[in-house]
């Protein structure tokens, strides 16, 4: 961790908001359309955040449990409608995460037209990495990050690529919801999604953002 991040306590978490979709190759590998696709947004509880080097426990009779690297924001300064351009003030830090999905029930449940949170926010479905301060010198389009799972890159995802960028994301939630400090928003994750198994290590990185480390139970 470096010295100006720190870990995240999730009793201070309000809210985790998750969006889908945001990465045209992951659609496309998942099988869904891209043409018309927009932004999924759903939610987990703050209990699912499990941080670095704690233990990450699998749920088992689920069927495959997928691996999502992904961007993370947390909010700053609360607020309602907040523009776009102005979304920026908003934001306090940002950091790596993993949204944890069980591929199978989701398959099952948006078959049924059931709602996702079975296959979403299940315990420990949202390992977080350390927050960075959000500096000026920070550049929210240009930002990569990297997933390693025994030390072989499964994912590598840029902010460049998001089909809704971070600010963008913020003003739309603040649409909806009014922001509060210590929201978390999981932005979407690129191409590369797979399935985890017990006894693995998983590598978190980013130049900017640094690394975070589980392993897998």
């Amino acid at each position: 961790m470096s010295q100006s991040a720190r870990a995240f306590d999730h009793r201070s978490t309000p809210r985790v908001f998750c969006i889908g979709r945001n990465y045209a190759k992951h659609i496309e590998e998942l099988g869904n359309r891209l043409a018309g696709a927009r932004s999924v947004v759903f939610m987990k509880p703050a209990s699912c955040l499990v941080a670095p080097e704690e233990p990450l426990v699998l749920p088992r009779k689920v069927g495959e449990i997928h691996h999502e690297a992904e961007l993370v924001v947390e909010i700053g300064r609360g607020g309602r409608d907040i523009a776009a351009p102005e979304a920026r003030a908003h934001i306090a830090g940002l950091g790596l995460g993993l949204d944890l999905t069980a591929r199978d029930l989701q398959a099952n449940l948006k078959s049924s037209g059931e709602p996702w949170e079975r296959a979403k926010a299940f315990e420990a479905s949202a390992p977080l990495g350390p927050i960075t301060p959000l500096s000026p010198a920070i550049d929210l389009t240009d930002l990569s990050f990297s997933l390693q799972v025994d030390g072989a890159t499964r994912q590598a995802g840029h902010t460049g690529d998001m089909l809704v960028a971070i600010t963008e994301l913020v003003a739309m939630l603040s649409r909806t919801w009014a922001l509060i400090p210590g929201d978390l928003i999981f932005t979407g994750t690129p191409e590369g999604v797979g399935a985890l198994v017990p006894g693995q290590t998983l590598l978190l990185s980013s130049p900017v953002l640094g690394e975070a480390r589980w392993q897998t139970a």
